[in-house]
């Protein structure tokens, strides 16, 4: 018939966790600022480019329309300091894409809650001849 294996012998081995590697201190960072029409995202890189941290209007807690507001912004950057406050940065630079109303707001918010901005750098995407008109209408 069907044997039976005993459980006991294969007992279910330690859990092994893995420690977790200390925080290496990033004194200079850049801070990339992409604020639309519908929300405005932060994110803080090394100068690398490797994510230190991000947030959002949205992920702070605002919807819909106030999510592009510059008081969003300001917020979005209180929270997002608190999360890469264990890396240590400093300095920053910015680099700006859009047209958005959190734009200056993130900026200034950066600056009053303790980072040095050392350059602003706008990298809005800007069409050099634009998309190709319509058709002529005929009725």
């Amino acid at each position: 018939m069907a044997e039976v294996k005993n459980n006991a012998a294969a007992a279910p081995a330690a859990v092994k966790t893995k420690k977790r590697q200390p925080v290496t201190q990033v004194p200079r960072g850049q801070a990339h600022i992409l604020a639309s029409f519908n929300n405005t995202i932060i994110t803080i890189t090394d100068p690398n480019g490797s994510v230190l941290g991000w947030s959002s209007a949205g992920v702070s807690g605002f919807k819909g329309p106030k999510k592009a507001t510059p008081y969003a912004a300001s917020v979005v950057v209180k929270n997002l300091l608190e999360r890469i406050a264990p890396y240590g940065v400093k300095e920053v630079s910015v680099f700006v894409k859009g047209i958005g109303a959190g734009r200056e707001s993130a900026i200034r918010a950066l600056y009053t809650n303790g980072l040095n901005v050392m350059a602003i750098n706008d990298v809005t995407p800007i069409p050099h001849n634009g998309c190709r008109p319509p058709k002529r209408r005929r009725v």
